[in-house]
């Protein structure tokens, strides 16, 4: 007997019908012989509509409050969801995070996990009943307060109980088909990956692919969960993320596909004192404003002025944050001014097949020039190569490097059964 995780995200349950279709299929695996741990996301867009019912309430809520809020989203859809199992025939019982023992710091918002004691779990389990598992939240191991995990907290939650259950296998169910080459959204020929090692599944997710968070493929290669990606609308085989993919078809291509970010932003600081320890003190109060940082290049001195730029990526969402600090810090610094740009975006190539190929990097240059577009900043991996370009450029340059390195389907075009691409 296996022990199986699944988790179903937001365009999976996102209403009644969807909820009974998903039923079936946890109960279809329960048939098979399986024990079955289930975590759920907020039906559709019942976390934005929360979002959005707290800032008409209240403009800046209360960090403990806003999560005690978020949290009924998943709580609805794990009821909801036991509720349709138990109607088929099967017991089900529902659990929140911390009934279910993820166990998390302190942080509102974007809590981490440190711990999963999935007692309650494994005596629900041993009893014969499907475990329905909110996803996004834990309890704060010190406050004892609710925390949320922030987006795609999901997909860890499920991760994190796999490998505290030492289930066989953790599948992540979604809107499309598996990992694909591109966003099937802006590539409509982009080709499923059959196989993908999780050092591939990180670079592609840490340069926006949202078909997998960040947090959720770290925490699976620690643990070596092998994570199955399907779709909740087909019956379709999907993409394993796993360990190693070397002897197999896809480990031998070049690329493995092209990832997009819309959501960075750009800041210069303009005129720094060319000294040592300057650009250490500047990174030092971002880092003490807790914000992370991407790219980062700094100019040549001008020899006139003794002075540089520095530029680096961010968040969009930590914008103002960043200039608040650097501007509180500006005369102590001696920089002469402040650029910022939200009107960029984030195109990475990535693929372990690169390392022992030469010319990649100039294909994928050439291909991004021939569309006309201007690159403003280059960043480096063993296994990625990531340009920033115009925000309204980012499509003509996933479409460009995809063609250049032939990873159009052959097939029909890829389907989004939902719309959201989680």
């Amino acid at each position: 007997m296996a022990l199986v995780v699944q988790k179903y995200g937001g365009s999976s349950v996102a209403d009644a019908d969807c909820v009974k279709r998903v039923a079936q299929r946890i109960v279809a695996t329960k048939k098979a012989g399986n024990d079955v741990v289930v975590v759920v996301s907020a039906m559709g867009d019942t976390t934005d509509e929360l979002i959005d019912l707290a800032q008409q309430v209240s403009p800046l809520p209360p960090a403990r409050e806003l999560d005690m809020l978020l949290t009924a989203g998943e709580r609805i859809s794990m009821a909801v969801l036991a509720m349709a199992i138990a109607n088929l025939g099967h017991e089900a019982k529902s659990f929140t995070g911390s009934q279910a023992g993820v166990i998390t710091d302190g942080s509102h918002g974007k809590a981490k996990i440190i711990d999963v004691t999935p007692g309650r779990l494994q005596n629900a389990l041993a009893d014969g009943s499907i475990c329905i598992v909110a996803g996004f939240q834990g309890v704060s191991q010190d406050s004892k307060d609710i925390t949320t995990l922030g987006r795609g907290g999901s997909d860890t939650t499920a991760v994190a109980l796999a490998a505290a259950l030492d289930a066989d296998v953790c599948e992540i169910y979604t809107d499309v088909d598996g990992v694909f080459t591109a966003d099937p959204r802006i590539v409509r020929t982009a080709r499923q990956i059959p196989r993908i090692s999780y050092e591939e599944m990180l670079e592609l997710a840490a340069s926006g692919a949202k078909i997998l968070h960040l947090r959720c493929v770290e925490y699976a290669r620690r643990y070596n969960i092998p994570i199955h990606v399907r779709s909740s609308f087909s019956q379709k085989e999907g993409t394993w993320v796993v360990a190693s993919t070397e002897g197999t078809q896809v480990e031998n291509a070049i690329i493995s596909g092209v990832a997009h970010d819309r959501s960075q932003a750009k800041i210069t600081v303009v005129g720094v004192p060319d000294k040592v320890g300057e650009a250490a003190g500047i990174f030092r109060l971002l880092a003490e404003a807790e914000i992370n940082l991407d790219m980062v290049v700094q100019n040549v001195s001008a020899a006139a002025t003794g002075k540089t730029d520095i530029s680096f990526t961010l968040p969009a969402a930590d914008g103002q944050a960043a200039l608040a600090a650097l501007n509180k810090a500006q005369e102590r610094i001696g920089f002469d001014s402040l650029r910022f740009d939200d009107r960029i975006g984030k195109i990475s190539l990535v693929g372990a097949g690169m390392r022992s190929h030469p010319g990649v990097t100039a294909t994928y240059f050439g291909a991004i020039a021939d569309a006309g577009v201007n690159i403003e900043m280059i960043s480096t991996s063993e296994i990625r190569i990531s340009v920033i370009v115009a925000q309204d450029d980012i499509d003509t340059a996933v479409a460009a490097a995809h063609r250049a390195f032939d990873l159009d389907a052959d097939q029909v075009e890829a389907v989004v059964y939902g719309g959201t691409g989680r």
